[in-house]
């Protein structure tokens, strides 16, 4: 059996269901999707999909931290919109959190998200 660590950190939310924020394996960390929830007051961020998915990306960067690991090390994302029209304003945000790295990227559009989030963000990085 592989070494499992969890990862877990008061700087991003906490799960809210039967899950861990984000888990280490094999030099990988597997992020659980984040959405756009303050970590202090487990609040949704007003204003619509920019301020979301900056909120996501700073979820992302604390459990990514966490985990001995940064965005310049994600390897793969998916991006899930509740609204295909939201991309430009999306991918606008992502750009700049990334900069220029260019990991490889899924954009779907979904039904609906947790918390009637607009947007959702899971990542596959590098650790170490």
């Amino acid at each position: 059996m592989t070494d499992m660590t969890i990862v877990s950190t008061a700087d991003a939310p906490a799960a809210i269901g039967p899950y861990v924020q984000g888990l280490v394996c094999e030099g990988l960390f597997y992020s659980s999707g984040q959405v756009a929830l303050e970590p202090s007051s487990g609040e949704m961020v007003p204003g619509g999909v920019e301020p979301e998915t900056e909120q996501v990306f700073a979820n992302l960067r604390a459990v990514l931290a966490a985990a001995g690991s940064s965005l310049e090390r994600v390897l793969k994302t998916t991006v899930f919109l509740a609204d295909m029209n939201e991309f430009a304003a999306m991918n606008a945000v992502y750009a700049r959190a990334f900069g220029e790295h260019r990991p490889a990227r899924s954009t779907v559009q979904v039904a609906r998200l947790p918390k009637d989030a607009r947007v959702e963000i899971e990542v596959l990085a590098r650790v170490g």
